[in-house]
Parts: structure tokens; C-alpha cells; sequence
């Protein structure tokens, strides 16, 4: 052990430590594949953690804009159940809320599962942009049938 300790003190004392590689530039990226067309993709949300929220959303953000940008269209819906319901409840952060309305806005559409405003009892008028025809009756029996339906699963949680 001491060894290495000295080892370690010789080589940052001769300014030979060692250094991370340069970042590379980012490529022009090409797809190896046909265009995407039409993808259609469900994210289920039932954990309590703005930093899942936030790695979903931002994942389905980069997904709009890179569906965009390859000529294709993305349907996409954010179903939320059990206590996942929270990520709507206000008040909201501000760029929770303003990433929502971007989502929104290019026709992601929120889904609110019944039973848990019933379970938790929740009055769906708390949640941030709910209008009742966002209801479904089960959240994860929604996600069970868009995937039987051709749906993708986005499969963190």
C-alpha cells in the first residue's frame, strides 16, 4: 500500500498524472436505418421522484425533437398512475410545469389513472392542465393495452 502511494505522489509531483481524453466534437449523426415514421411510445409514471420525472420527459422532449428533425411523427402518452399521479399535483415547479406545456404543446398527451385519484383520493381538478376526458379507468391496464396495440413501453420507472 505505501507503494502505491508513493508511486501515486511521484507521478502527480512530475506533472505525469494521468488525464481524461478530449472531449470529442459531436458528429453529424446518420441513421443506419429506414426514416423513423411513425413511432408511437407510452411512458408509464408511478414513482414519487421528480428526477425519474424529469429523465422521462426530457427523454420524450429529445425524442419530439428528433422525430422532428428525421421527418416522422411521434404519439406519445405519458400515463400516470398509483403515486405517480404527484408529478401533476400543484403547485408544480416552474420547469416541471413549463416542460409539461412543451410536451403538450407538440400533442404528448397526459393520462391520469382512476383508480388512484380514487385510491389516493385525489380530486383530478388539483392536477396541473386535467381535463376529465384525460381519465382512464386503469393506468396500468392503459399501458397493458397500448402496448398489446402496437405501443412501445418505455420501460424506466
Amino acid at each position: 500500500m505505501k507503494s502505491l502511494l508513493k508511486f501515486t505522489a511521484a507521478v502527480l509531483l512530475t506533472g505525469m498524472a494521468i488525464t481524461r481524453p478530449a472531449v470529442a466534437a459531436y458528429v453529424q449523426v446518420k441513421m443506419n436505418h429506414v426514416p423513423y415514421g411513425n413511432v408511437k411510445i407510452v411512458i408509464p409514471v408511478t414513482a414519487v421522484n421528480p428526477k425519474v420525472w424529469n429523465v422521462k420527459l426530457h427523454n420524450l422532449m429529445n425524442a419530439e425533437n428528433a422525430i422532428k428533425a428525421g421527418k416522422g411523427t411521434l404519439q406519445a402518452r405519458v400515463v400516470l398512475y398509483a403515486r405517480g399521479i404527484a408529478m401533476l399535483q400543484q403547485p408544480m415547479a416552474p420547469p416541471l410545469a413549463k416542460l409539461v406545456d412543451a410536451l403538450r404543446k407538440d400533442g404528448v398527451q397526459f393520462e391520469i389513472c382512476n383508480n388512484s385519484l380514487e385510491k389516493l383520493q385525489v380530486d383530478w381538478h388539483s392536477l396541473y392542465g386535467v381535463k376529465e376526458t384525460d381519465i382512464v379507468p386503469s393506468g396500468f391496464l392503459e399501458v397493458g393495452w397500448l402496448s398489446n396495440h402496437g405501443w412501445a413501453v418505455d420501460p424506466l420507472n
